[in-house]
This record gives C-alpha cells, sequence and structure tokens, in this order.
C-alpha cells in the first residue's frame, strides 16, 4: 500500500495572494504517514463571522480555508489566512487587521484535532452530528476546542459544517475602551466545507 506524507500531499497546492505560502504548519499538525487513498482535502472552505453590538453589526466572510481529513482515522486540520477575511465596510476591515487581529504578526488561524468516535461513523448522504474535538490557535493563543459539527458524504466529497461562539478575550484580542460599544466580546463563527478525494 502507498503511503505518502502531507508535505508530499500537498505540494504545489495552497496559493494565497499569488504567492506559494508555508505548509509547515499543516505538516506538523498531521505527521503522521497518511495513506494517500484516505485523504480529503479542499483549500477553498468557507469561514465566516458575525458579531453584534449596541452600536453596530460586523460581519466578514472568507474563503480561503485549508482543511485535510484523514478519512482512516479522523483526524483533521485547517488552516485560515486572516487576510482572507472581506468585509463590507473597508475600514472596519482595516481595523479587523492592523488593531484586532494583527495580521502581520499572527498571519493564519489553526485548529487540529480529530472528529471523535470516527471509528463509529457510516459516512451517508444524510447529515450526521459529530464530535470535534483539539486545539484552536488565534492570535497566536492556543486553546482547547470542543464543538459538534455536521458531516456527509456525496458524489465522492465529504462536506462538513459546524456552528461555534469565539469569546475574543480568550485569544488575546484586546478592544479598545473607546470602541468597545460596537464590537461585541462573544463572536458567532460558521464553517462550511467540501473536500475532495486527494
Amino acid at each position: 500500500m502507498k503511503v505518502v506524507s502531507i508535505s508530499n500531499l500537498l505540494t504545489n497546492s495552497l496559493v494565497f495572494n499569488r504567492r506559494r505560502f508555508s505548509l509547515g504548519l499543516l505538516i506538523l499538525i498531521l505527521s503522521q504517514p497518511l495513506t494517500a487513498k484516505d485523504i480529503y482535502f479542499t483549500r477553498s472552505g468557507t469561514i465566516s463571522f458575525f458579531s453584534t453590538a449596541i452600536i453596530e453589526d460586523i460581519e466578514a466572510y472568507n474563503k480561503q480555508v485549508t482543511c485535510v481529513l484523514d478519512k482512516e482515522n479522523g483526524s483533521v486540520a485547517f488552516q485560515v489566512p486572516i487576510l482572507g477575511f472581506i468585509f463590507e465596510n473597508a475600514l472596519m476591515q482595516e481595523h479587523f487587521n492592523e488593531n484586532y487581529l494583527e495580521s502581520e504578526k499572527f498571519p493564519t488561524a489553526i485548529f487540529k484535532g480529530k472528529i471523535n468516535d470516527w471509528e463509529l461513523i457510516e459516512l451517508s448522504e444524510k447529515d450526521q452530528e459529530v464530535n470535534l474535538t483539539g486545539e484552536m490557535t488565534i492570535h497566536g493563543v492556543t486553546n482547547e476546542f470542543s464543538e459538534k459539527g455536521f458531516i456527509s458524504i456525496k458524489n465522492n466529497k465529504i462536506d462538513g459544517t459546524t456552528q461555534f461562539k469565539i469569546i475574543v478575550a480568550d485569544y488575546g484580542i484586546e478592544i479598545p475602551k473607546i470602541v468597545r460599544n460596537n464590537i461585541a466580546k462573544i463572536v458567532d463563527v460558521n464553517v462550511k466545507l467540501s473536500l475532495k478525494k486527494k
């Protein structure tokens, strides 16, 4: 049986702002050798967040999520380029990158973990609820992560969705006093992925 490393699987795949970026983080996330036929992958997953506050609501989308799933054991990792978030308000987008997420210093958000009880899950076209656990790193801060999601398979594509909340203070994101009424302390996050067999 042919066995390849993550570095070989992802060669020539990830491009952001028309330049290749390092695959080192994903290599570290899934460092064990993986069976080629069991890998599902995307670099165009979608993540969005929404927050509501007294003065205004804030919403942004990012369609550059990279995700790798090992179908053999349920290990999963994803990486999100912070600069990929698009806001309706350009000034808000600038503040998000420069003042809050500090995207030059912390260019990516990362999750690494697994789908629990993977060996008991029989994928079908019907959405199945699953439990996802691991570690989430945002703004250079890593926290334990545990949430529910849904997964299905159709036409050789594995689709996954999850919704969760992030407390911005948990990731060292500071909100200046002057705008605290503008920005919520808790943000609703939605993730939608469609993974193709590698």
